[in-house]
């Protein structure tokens, strides 16, 4: 069966932005199949509330129970996900929860992200030090606890981005690189390309 990869936006990080569409890119130069979520309707002013969030969470996932259904992963020769802020999380409930043993690549993962995530998972994570989204030193004690790879971004926000275009092009490239560097590691014949 063919190799998928699934995109797991944030609330208004779309699946066309910088981070998950030079991801899909580099996915799709793999030889993985790309399938794009979408959530509606999720709660609005969850930055910093807790129970807002889970709720959030909770209906992202129940729409990407419904998406994701006529793919059936389980068959799949492999999974990666690619997920964005709350996507993090939604993707890494899903694999637990479905016993689906995907690459996981965390873009700027939220705090309620790292539950979800099995111990010496197989992921890396992206964070940015001045993201308002995520506490950077829970973030990063939580990524060793599971023995992820966390690469951080100085000064960058929650989309991974600061004030200076230039800076947010070669950090741009930095992460993608990173990412280039663990799909590769799990392609089963890197001259596949």
């Amino acid at each position: 069966m063919a190799k998928i990869a699934v995109v797991f936006p944030g609330i208004g990080y779309h699946t066309d932005k910088p981070l998950l569409y030079f991801s899909k890119k580099i996915a799709r130069a793999s030889g993985y199949e790309i399938t794009d979520l979408h959530y509606e309707d999720l709660p609005h002013g969850i930055k910093g509330n807790a129970q807002k969030m889970q709720e959030a969470g909770l209906q992202a996932l129940a729409q990407v129970e419904e998406q994701l259904r006529p793919l059936h992963l389980e068959d799949a020769e492999e999974v990666l996900f690619l997920a964005k802020s709350i996507g993090t999380a939604v993707a890494a409930a899903y694999a637990k929860q479905h016993g689906i043993p995907a690459h996981e690549v965390l873009y700027t993962p939220v705090e309620q992200t790292f539950p979800y995530v099995a111990q010496d998972p197989d992921a890396i994570a992206f964070h940015g030090t001045s993201d308002p989204w995520a506490d950077t030193g829970a973030v990063i004690r939580l990524a060793r606890e599971k023995s992820i790879p966390l690469y951080l971004t100085e000064g960058a926000n929650h989309s991974l981005e600061s004030a200076d275009p230039m800076q947010d092009l070669k950090n741009l490239n930095v992460i993608m690189q990173h990412t280039w560097n663990y799909v590769a590691e799990h392609r089963k014949d890197p001259s596949d390309i």
